[in-house]
């Protein structure tokens, strides 16, 4: 399984920049799947539902399973936050799996940086981060070197460059084509 990630600042564009990629690379054939980062506190269930009590219960994970899709949640208690890694191995094999987030590991990744935020750039700090994804003219990203530097909505060539940097083909061939 390929990995590459999209790190960045709170309301840089992280979201919006893994979602249109996810559009993109798996619509070139490609198996994606993603894996995000939160800093706060989340919850994918609701109070009174069964998967929800059986939670708060003590069940140490649920299951909830239907005919469009399972999710299996699991709770951490007192116990640490799971390495990157370890969530890694829990994904089904995939050709490539975006991370969203998760800017202190040390995996490839591209930043997304929006000129309004006015943030300091991570690229200029952080060695894994190969690109910059931004809105923002290459003039005010002071640090980023010689870094690629692409338009937050050029998607095909950022989904180009990370395929490139992952070793896979730009896309696959369809089936049947010929």
């Amino acid at each position: 399984m390929k990995v590459y990630g999209v790190t960045g600042w709170k309301n840089s564009g992280k979201t919006t920049l893994v979602e249109r990629l996810v559009a993109e690379i798996a619509g070139r054939g490609f198996t994606v799947s993603t894996l995000k980062h939160a800093h706060h506190s989340f919850d994918v269930d609701h109070p009174g539902k069964d998967s929800h009590r059986h939670r708060m219960a003590g069940a140490s994970q649920v299951l909830v399973s239907s005919r469009a899709r399972w999710a299996l949640m699991t709770e951490n208690r007192a116990g640490p936050e799971p390495a990157l890694a370890d969530l890694l191995a829990r994904l089904d094999p995939v050709d490539l799996v975006l991370i969203e987030g998760y800017k202190r590991d040390r995996h490839p990744k591209i930043e997304a940086r929006r000129l309004a935020t006015a943030q300091s750039l991570i690229a200029a700090e952080d060695p894994t981060v190969e690109a910059i994804a931004t809105d923002a003219p290459r003039d005010a990203l002071a640090g980023a070197a010689a870094l690629p530097v692409f338009d937050l909505d050029d998607i095909a060539g950022i989904a180009d460059f990370i395929l490139d940097r992952t070793g896979l083909p730009r896309g696959l061939p369809r089936q049947g084509a010929g």
